[in-house]
Order: structure tokens, then sequence, then C-alpha cells
């Protein structure tokens, strides 16, 4: 193993016996200070230290800062509760122009199940709550309920026809926060609600959801798992000793939100956790949700919720820059709704103009398709033709910052396949993967592997459109079916064009 694998594998590991006889292999051995730290390190936590694991007495910040006149944990303006009230999962419900964004409807649907499946679980009765702010936003009330909340807290007013930063997050965190609230303003009980903050929250990770949701979990002193692509709700058992209090033991966190999120590494997920530690409460546990990674719910009529109105005065000072003039986008490319989607990857470096003319092509003998680029074409430094130009363009970038989609056939053609790509295509009924790289993530995710120069392969897939016949070997699960036919009858015979005498499989 490398260092970095061999400190993974010992922070994953609970037998004491264990530790001590690779740490003492490790001693005898390569003696290397970094890993040896890592067994101490890891052993400390399941033992405890020299003093048998009692806790020590917590000093002040003030105590551990003795140099600073403001000690970074002693906050001025922000501040956590103590032995807090929460309960309830609340969402923000975005609007632009005036619209409620399809990521709204399907946090809601995402909530209603959660807390369906939480209430169950815990034998409670909490709820979901949706929060719109806004100039005309109640008229959404309806169907967010609809969707599954149960109680809409609205607070409207002209200036709020725009996203601002401070009077958007000032309205959320007063709502968050009940009369009573140490750090709240002075206002009437609210009958609908008896808790001081709520247990958690999610917003949209859209430009505003991701602004808006790192201010409000700032001032109501918590944490934030930023772009999650899923959220669940069980118990963990954690040893950390910041979390548990002492060394040497472990703790039961019950009712914990976990929110995975593609790694910035891009190749794999880490769920991100929200836990108290013994002299801090992080609540509420929050999360940001990438736009396309819940399903919208059918609404239900039916359904019965409350509307509540909050009437936080707002200061003119929240409003002292004004928009005076702007021009409206058009509404852009819209990938979402096509049977096919062509994508294509860094893999048209050889040729970038020629690689984009093949994938227009091959989408233009289906009647409904259109081509989808990565994030490496949008951000890398291609030359293209004046003719392809539009479709290299942000607006048709699909993956965890582009757009999500769920084509009956997704073809990707020199893409490596990280997560955040994944993200964005994942759903595809069917995906057919062509490089020129046996080792590319892509092969992994997808349902066809093609192993071969896209310059060559999107021609005579192109061909195999128009004529039904395809002669192109493509690779499932890493093996291969030598008299494997395609749909319209013929022989594939030239598997080794394609790599597949290297993998063993079935060819389509």
């Amino acid at each position: 193993m490398g260092m970095a694998d061999l400190a993974n594998a010992i922070k994953s590991m609970d037998d004491v016996d264990r530790l001590r006889e690779l740490l003492e292999e490790e001693r005898e051995g390569k003696d290397r200070d970094t890993i040896i730290r890592q067994f101490e390190n890891r052993l400390e936590s399941l033992e405890g230290s020299d003093d048998d694991g009692e806790q020590a007495e917590r000093e002040s910040p003030e105590e551990r800062h003795p140099d600073l006149d403001h000690p970074t944990e002693d906050k001025q303006y922000v501040h956590a509760l103590e032995d807090g009230d929460y309960r309830d999962m609340w969402v923000y419900c975005e609007t632009q122009a005036g619209e409620l964004i399809d990521v709204s409807r399907e946090m809601l649907g995402k909530a209603r199940e959660l807390m369906d499946t939480y209430n169950d679980d815990y034998d409670e009765q909490e709820r979901v709550v949706a929060v719109l702010i806004g100039d005309d936003v109640e008229r959404h009330a309806e169907e967010c309920i609809a969707l599954g909340a149960d109680v809409v807290v609205v607070q409207e007013d002209e200036r709020l026809e725009r996203f601002r930063h401070k009077p958007f997050t000032e309205i959320f965190c007063d709502m968050a926060r009940a009369a009573d609230h140490p750090y709240g303003r002075e206002k009437e009980s609210q009958e609908w609600r008896d808790y001081d903050e709520p247990r958690y929250v999610i917003f949209p990770a859209t430009n505003n959801g991701r602004d808006l949701s790192a201010q409000v979990q700032a001032e109501l002193d918590s944490g934030l798992a930023s772009d999650c692509s899923g959220l669940y709700i069980e118990d963990t058992v954690i040893s950390n000793p910041v979390k548990t209090g002492k060394p040497g033991t472990k703790k039961t966190f019950e009712r914990v939100l976990h929110m995975p999120r593609p790694d910035f590494s891009g190749f794999e997920y880490s769920t991100i956790l929200c836990l108290d530690n013994p002299h801090r409460e992080f609540h509420p546990q929050g999360g940001s949700v990438i736009p396309g990674s819940f399903e919208i719910p059918d609404p239900d009529p039916a359904r019965d919720g409350e509307v509540v109105h909050n009437d936080l005065p707002l200061d003119d000072d929240w409003f002292q820059v004004t928009v005076t003039e702007f021009d409206q986008l058009d509404s852009g490319v819209d990938l979402t709704g096509n049977d096919v989607v062509v994508c294509v990857g860094r893999g048209i470096s050889a040729d970038p103009t020629k690689g984009v003319e093949l994938a227009v092509e091959l989408a233009d003998q289906f009647e409904s398709a259109d081509v989808g680029v990565t994030r490496g074409i949008v951000t890398g430094s291609f030359q293209f033709d004046g003719h392809v130009e539009q479709y290299t363009h942000e607006e048709r970038q699909i993956g965890e910052t582009g757009q999500v989609i769920e084509p009956t056939l997704y073809i990707a053609a020199g893409v490596s396949g990280a997560v955040q790509h994944k993200v964005g295509c994942d759903e595809s009924d069917t995906i057919v993967a062509i490089n020129t790289d046996t080792d590319a993530r892509i092969k992994d995710w997808s349902d066809y592997f093609i192993e071969g120069d896209l310059f060559e392969v999107l021609p005579r897939l192109t061909e195999a459109v128009k004529t039904g016949e395809l002669d192109v070997g493509a690779v499932a699960d890493g093996g291969r079916v030598d008299d494997a036919r395609t749909d319209g009858g013929a022989r594939t015979d030239e598997a080794d064009d394609a790599g597949g005498d290297e993998h063993g499989g079935h060819h389509e």
C-alpha cells in the first residue's frame, strides 16, 4: 500500500491486538514516523490515552488562547444553542422569476419520503416545513403542500423580488428561531411549533441556494454539506474522541442526516454528517442538494397543510444594493427531454472540431436527440470552428454543475467518467461508452464499453443507425460473446477492432 492507503486502512481497524502487531512490525521494518503516528493515534482512539480515558476539564476559549483578544470559538454574532429542542425538516423552496423551480419540487418529495420513514422508525410526528421568501410567492403554497409539505412558512415583500444576501438570510434565520429563542428577536409565540430550531434544513445547490445555505448555517452556528446527491436518516456509531468526549469510547448518534456528495477527487463519494460535540450543538443539520438528484413527486391535491406568515420587519440597510437594469438571458439548451444524447469529452483533443461534427452527425440520425459536453470541454483550451462552437458552451454541460439528464440512450465518446459527470447521466436507461482507455472510470458504470478511437467508432455508429446494421463490438461487463448479433441481425465479427478479445463478455 501507499502511505495514504495505509493510513486510511489503519483508521478503519478496530482490532487492538492486530494494530499492536502491525505497529511492532512497522517499527522493526521501515519504521516510518508518519505510519507509526497513525497506529498510535488509532490505538489511543480505541483504548484511551495514559490518563485511562478520563475526560480533561474543558478550558474556556480565553484560557486556551490568552494571546487573542477575540478567541475563535467565542464568536460575537452567532451562537449555538445549549440543550436545544429540534424538530421537523425544513426545505427552502427557491423561486426564479417568480416561479417555483424543479429542484424545490424534488426536495419536497424527498423530504416527505424521509420524514414518513423517520416517523415510522422513531414513532414521531415530525413534519416537512416549506419556506417561501420573495414577492408574490404565497401562490406556490398550495403546490408545496400537494408535493409533501405539512406547513408552509411565507414572507413576502416587493423588495424581495430578486434574491439578496442579507434580507433572505435574516428572514430564513428569523423563521427558524422560535419566539423564545435566546438569540432571536422578540415575537409572539407560534402555535404551530414547539421547538427552538429545525432538526434538518435542505437547500437547492443552485447559485442562490448555495449562497443562502452557507450564510444561514453560519448564522445558526451549524455545519453544511454542500452539493449533495443523496439523503438518508439513520443512527450511526462514532469513536472519534472529538465527538464522544473521551478517547477509547464509542457513542451512538441518533437520527443523523447522512448526506452523500461527490469528492473533490471526482472519483468517490463521501457521506457528510453534522454531529454535535460534547460541548457544542450543531443544529440544524443542513445540506444543499444538486438539482436532478431526486424524482419530482406526483402532487396530491387532497393533502392538507397549514400556511404561516412570517412578519420580520425588513431593514432598509439590507437593500443598499439595487438592480437598475438587466438583460434576460434566453432559456438556453434543455437536454432533458431528448430520447438520445451524444456527449463528447476530452477524447476529441486530436481534432476537436471533427469530434463535435461526428457527434452532431450521429445525433441527427434520431428524431429526438442532441449533443452534450463534459466540463473538460467547457473549461478546456480547445479551439473549435465557428459552425460547431455552439455545441461546446456551458449550457450543454452534463454533470454535477451542469444538466442532469435521463435519456433512453446516452452515448459518451472520449469521456473519462468522473463522479461529477456520472451524477449528470447515471439514470440513463442505457449508457454506451467509447474510449481507447480500458481503465477509464466510465467503463465501471456504462452498460456497453467500446474500446476504440471515437473518430473511427462514431461514423460506424452513424452508418449503423442509417442502415440498421452494426459492425462495432461493444464489451459489456468486461466480457465478450463472439457470435453476438445486432438488432438488425448482422453478425458482429470485428471484436478485435474494438478490443473485445481482451475482455471476454458480449458484443452488441
